[in-house]
């Protein structure tokens, strides 16, 4: 095989983890376009290895491919967590699992194939998400509501824009729309209260309880709540 066609199939195999990466990074994911375009370079990397490093009737070209399989499960068990009953990252796992195979299918050549599996995933990844949504709701029908949450955590003066970034950082992870975030002194010398108001097509306490837990975890945060209110229809399009 040439360095010509070595480098091709490296390309592609970026190029298209970086597609994969791309959607996860939009959608604000641990792995996102850097990390799953390394995962595809890294197994297009070893499938060019396992098929032309190594030479002779002993030679197995089929043993290093073979452990991409075995090396990205660890990889994937550092991305989920259990935050409580829940756990978070197995889509995310999943993904990186499919990057690396679309990069082991560009490292063979089959490039036709890794492009046709980058496109199930991508297309995966965001149809099935709004398919997904559309099941959870269909026990409740009162969760069909526009729901308004309203979040407030107390906080020292000198760590308030940091808890400010950790509030956004952590809501943007939930299938709420973030409408503004505030502060205000609470009347204690050196406290200030951050609140934040956010809207969702459906009430979904749950969501809403795992960020908060999150931002309580930090040392300078007193107190935290939050409060939910069914809101018109027209609220949840903000």
């Amino acid at each position: 095989m040439s360095t010509v066609e070595m480098i091709v199939r490296l390309l592609a195999g970026v190029g298209l983890g970086a597609v994969i990466g791309f959607e996860r990074q939009y959608r604000a994911r641990m792995a996102g376009l850097r990390t799953n375009a390394l995962v595809a370079a890294g197994a297009t990397l070893f499938v060019l290895l396992s098929a032309n490093g190594f030479q002779g009737a002993t030679a197995d070209p089929t043993r290093v491919a073979a452990q991409i399989v075995s090396g990205i499960g660890f990889l994937g068990a550092g991305v989920i967590i259990r935050d409580g009953l829940d756990v978070r990252g197995l889509n995310t796992a999943a993904t990186l699992w499919c990057s690396a195979a679309i990069g082991a299918l560009a490292g063979a050549g089959m490039l036709t194939t890794a492009l046709a599996g980058a496109v199930a995933v991508v297309l995966v990844n965001i149809a099935l998400r709004a398919a997904g949504h559309a099941v959870d709701r269909l026990p409740a029908a009162v969760e069909e509501q526009p729901v308004r949450y309203a979040f407030t955590a107390v906080t020292t003066d000198a760590r308030e824009a940091h808890v400010r970034a950790l509030l956004v950082q952590a809501l943007t992870r939930t299938d709420f729309r973030l409408i503004s975030v505030s502060s205000a002194d609470t009347g204690d010398t050196g406290r200030v209260e951050v609140r934040a108001e956010l809207t969702g097509d459906r009430r979904d306490d749950r969501q809403m309880e795992s960020a908060v837990s999150r931002i309580g975890l930090e040392p300078s945060v007193t107190s935290v709540g939050w409060r939910s209110s069914v809101s018109d229809p027209g609220d949840a399009r903000v």
